[in-house]
């Protein structure tokens, strides 16, 4: 699938204004030979959920593209990583700390976040894990179905270098076929550890 670079950021986009880290995280990207690719949505609230999720090397690359774009992405955590000083640093980049064992509470806070906010973008491995799994978890639709916001595919290809974008979509009633739809667009041979996707 052949898709145009990005070159513009839509206005509802949530933004940041650090220029320095935007610089910054362009040059590394460019000089590493990567590629963000696809479309942004102009969406003030809205799910990015991000595949492969096989290594630690995909946060590297989520946080290069969020600072990159000067983009004012969340995302969750298990709480078990927000340990100090790092968490310091992980709230300081958008980072959430929730704990996984309570399923359905994650996905009516998140909810009540995208409500009680004007402007959201989450970010979410709709693995949860980077280990091999036979289904991805459905939070994330359920997310974007009850607070009524759409949902963007972003596939992680390393084997060619390029993050990808895909057209935003709203969340139907039929979650399964959504899961199905969605994972239909991310290739297993673009994972930085195939074996794990």
């Amino acid at each position: 699938m052949m898709m145009q670079p990005i070159t513009e950021i839509p206005d509802k986009l949530p933004r940041t204004n650090s220029k320095l880290s935007a610089w910054l995280a362009q040059k590394i990207l460019k000089l590493s030979g990567w590629k963000v690719v696809g479309e942004l949505p102009n969406e003030a609230k809205v799910i990015m959920a991000v595949a492969p999720h096989t290594s630690n090397w995909d946060f590297i690359l989520g946080i290069l593209v969020k600072f990159s774009f000067n983009l004012k992405v969340s995302f969750l955590g298990k709480s078990s990583i927000f340990i100090w000083p790092f968490s310091l640093w992980l709230k300081s980049v958008g980072g959430i700390a929730v704990d996984r064992s309570n399923a359905h509470g994650v996905v009516g806070q998140i909810v009540n976040e995208f409500n009680n906010q004007s402007q959201l973008i989450l970010g979410i491995a709709p693995e949860g894990t980077r280990s091999k799994v036979t289904k991805w978890k459905t939070g994330f639709l359920q997310i974007a179905q009850q607070a009524n916001i759409p949902v963007v595919p972003v596939q992680l290809d390393f084997k060619h270098k390029q993050v990808m974008f895909f057209t935003k979509r709203m969340v139907s009633t039929d979650i399964d076929k959504e899961l199905a739809d969605i994972q239909s667009l991310f290739s297993p041979h673009c994972a930085k550890k195939p074996q794990n996707f």
